[in-house]
């Protein structure tokens, strides 16, 4: 097709859930076994580092073990009629094993590990652990790609151009509390298209402009898909 609308995906942890992937808000999430102090921060890496890798090799072989659900599928083939460009709060790789092709991670991605002393040096994960003393060609500890609390966002900047090239923009299960990534939304033009997906989208507080799905991202998918296939 010609002139495909550009299709903007925010997708957030709702979008795996249907996978099988635990999220970390939620009721029985990971927050509720773990600290976040403990894993999820550079002071707990120079602490524990034993603790965070064991952490983080645990959510990828979760990840591993999980499989696209309906809705990554439906954004893989929505690029059949737009121009979509993803970008995702998650780490796992599921938009991309369902063959999205334009996909930016915010927040990292688990199947990746990196120099602890320099952040540009990255690596495909071999097999599915890093493990204490394995160490990046400067010598320094494997660490997983991921942004931890406390850390910059180094893909903001271009998410905020991503967004800012919106025709359409579809929000998927985040609770638009995680900032600055939430803060994304601000950044589309006032024309835009804007639709949200989150079973608890009714307890948010939204602006008026933009169209409410409560459901999960399958079912949510599901519907917009249609409503967007009749627009073109």
């Amino acid at each position: 097709m010609k002139n495909k609308k550009t299709l903007v995906v925010f997708s957030g942890a709702g979008m795996s859930a249907e996978s099988g992937i635990k999220t970390f808000r939620d009721t029985n999430g990971l927050w509720e076994e773990y600290k976040i102090e403990d894993v999820a921060t550079p002071q707990a890496f120079a602490k524990n580092p034993a603790l965070v890798l064991d952490f983080y090799n645990q959510r990828r072989k979760q990840v591993i073990a999980a499989k696209p659900n309906k809705g990554h599928l439906i954004l893989a083939e929505l690029e059949d009629y737009f121009d979509v460009k993803i970008v995702t709060q998650n780490i796992d790789d599921l938009h991309e094993r369902a063959g999205s092709s334009n996909v930016l991670h915010l927040h990292g991605e688990i199947m990746k590990s990196r120099s602890s002393l320099s952040p540009n040096k990255i690596f495909d994960i071999d097999g599915s652990e890093i493990r204490l003393g394995e160490k990046a060609p400067d010598g320094s500890q494997l660490r997983p790609h991921i942004v931890w609390f406390g850390e910059e966002v180094p893909q903001m900047q271009n998410a905020i151009q991503i967004a800012q090239q919106a025709e359409i923009l579809l929000i998927i299960g985040t609770s638009l509390n995680v900032y600055p990534a939430a803060s994304l939304i601000q950044f589309v033009d006032f024309d835009c298209q804007v639709y949200l997906i989150d079973p608890n989208a009714n307890e948010m507080k939204l602006p008026t402009n933009i169209r409410i799905i409560n459901q999960t991202a399958v079912n949510g998918l599901e519907t917009v898909r249609k409503e967007l296939l009749k627009s073109i």
